[in-house]
């Protein structure tokens, strides 16, 4: 495992159904990028589910899926990411796993999962990722 950083460069949240003042689901279009093993760039999207007013998901996990494009480990190419995420007013928590068969260029079969971890008001967050080639 390796421990590494992404910091979110864009967050744009959207109510689809419910309202701000109670449940709802929102949907978000984001964009990461990212240091150390993976260096590049992922644009994302999530559907969170917020139980009540305010912006406390109170750990319940929402999904989301990250189209990755840069390198790991010096290898170049592409890949999709599967995000299960849990936040709370402190931060967010969370696992992904690579999509299977989702892999571009050098990074052409790829598979592997890891861990995402922030804190609200920190300028990056951390992560681990463990893969194969």
């Amino acid at each position: 495992m390796s421990e590494n950083t992404f910091t979110t460069a864009a967050w744009d949240e959207k109510i689809v159904a419910g309202a701000e003042d109670t449940n709802r689901v929102a949907h978000v279009h984001s964009k990461n990028k990212y240091a150390g093993l993976i260096e590049g760039e992922g644009t994302s999207d999530y559907l969170l589910y917020y139980p009540g007013a305010g912006y406390d998901g109170k750990g319940i996990t929402s999904s989301g899926l990250e189209w990755i494009e840069g390198s790991v480990d010096g290898r170049e190419g592409a890949f999709v990411v599967r995000h299960e995420v849990g936040f709370d007013t402190e931060g967010v928590h969370g696992t992904w796993t690579v999509v299977d068969g989702s892999g571009t260029g050098e990074l052409a079969g790829i598979s592997g999962s890891g861990t995402i971890s922030s804190t609200f008001g920190e300028p990056s967050s951390a992560y681990t990722f463990d893969y194969q080639l």
